[in-house]
């Protein structure tokens, strides 16, 4: 466990494993995920999630089950209860079904793993989830990702496509990014197979092992992708792209998986680059200063290195006068995330003009 005082630093500060999980979770749209602990713990959860599909226009609702374990199941255990709330999940006529433990339930030791284990016709599937000993939102991610993969097996064939992997599904933006993505694998011929987890039905997931490379949404997931190439076989590339010249590197490394000559379609994208760029010769020259967007916010490891790139190509100075710029967090996704983001600064340099 993470002893460390300080909230920037802290596990605790980075999220609740709970939460990670059911932001993959929840996007198998025929599934019922079970929450295996206080109802407070669903409620949470549930609040958290409904209000960010609504901020996205998406009207569903998060199918949530709690088994809403009170004192007398902590002290008597709770598996009873765990074996109930299943059997109600059931009778919803899901696809398949997610058991995810909170921290008071690997505290008193129920053996959820066993119960799933039962015959029951849908595959139920537990998801380690307790974030008590130092699990963070990543970690739960990661372990659902994981178990997601588990109604998975290796194709007969692979196809030309690709699977992303990870999508942040609690981010602004996660469409847009995708999209972008989208259009940079079309320049080499390449249709994305599975958004992997993103509005998918549980015999989709079937389909995982048939693409021919998989496109892990930030490196942090790549022990997901050792995971899947060793199950399914698939190689990955550890990251969406980001930066002008890192996304012609993500051309070149997709068209080296699949055998494909990058070539033709990295002068594509430069191009393409070029005529971003040139929409914002309004504000070549100017000054800036890149800042945190937050004092206790972890910035984007790679953001000022994308920061000074575009700054370079638009012959702004650096200075401590300038506009203020926030870094940005995550990093912007392709050319068209650069672009989203070279708007930002157009606000901020014009304030700094008028100032």
């Amino acid at each position: 466990m993470n002893s460390n005082p300080s909230p920037s630093n802290s596990s605790r500060f980075e999220g609740c494993t709970l939460t990670g999980a059911l932001s993959v979770l929840t996007e198998v749209r025929d599934a019922v995920s079970v929450i295996h602990g206080p109802a407070g713990c669903t409620h949470h959860n549930f609040s958290l999630l409904h209000a960010t599909h609504l901020a996205n226009d998406r009207l569903e609702v998060p199918r949530l089950l709690s088994t809403r374990l009170t004192e007398n199941g902590i002290i008597f255990g709770g598996e009873d209860a765990l074996e109930e709330t299943i059997a109600q999940a059931l009778s919803l006529s899901p696809a398949s079904v997610f058991v995810l433990s909170t921290c008071i339930v690997e505290t008193i030791g129920d053996d959820v793993a066993a119960i799933c284990a039962k015959s029951r016709g849908v595959p139920v599937i537990p998801v380690p989830t307790a974030g008590f000993l130092g699990g963070v939102f990543e970690t739960g991610v990661k372990n659902a990702l994981s178990s997601v993969a588990s109604l998975a097996g290796p194709a007969d064939a692979k196809t030309l496509s690709a699977n992303l992997i990870g999508e942040k599904n609690l981010e602004y933006g996660v469409d847009e990014n995708a999209a972008e993505i989208e259009r940079l694998l079309s320049r080499l011929g390449i249709p994305v197979n599975l958004r992997f987890v993103r509005g998918l039905g549980t015999l989709d997931i079937g389909r995982l092992g048939s693409a021919a490379v998989n496109i892990l949404r930030e490196p942090a997931l790549r022990p997901v992708g050792e995971d899947l190439e060793q199950r399914l076989g698939t190689p990955y590339v550890d990251s969406f792209p980001v930066g002008l010249a890192g996304t012609c590197r993500f051309l070149e490394e997709v068209g080296r998986i699949c055998g494909i000559d990058a070539s033709i379609a990295v002068e594509e994208e430069r191009a393409h680059q070029a005529e971003m760029l040139g929409r914002f010769d309004d504000i070549a020259g100017s000054r800036v200063h890149f800042q945190s967007p937050h004092p206790m916010l972890r910035g984007d490891p790679g953001a000022e290195a994308i920061c000074t790139e575009c700054a370079e190509a638009l012959d702004l100075s650096v200075d401590p006068d300038g506009a203020a710029i926030p870094l940005p967090y995550p990093a912007p996704v392709g050319t068209a995330g650069l672009g989203r983001m070279l708007h930002r600064w157009r606000v901020l340099i014009r304030e700094k003009r008028r100032g």
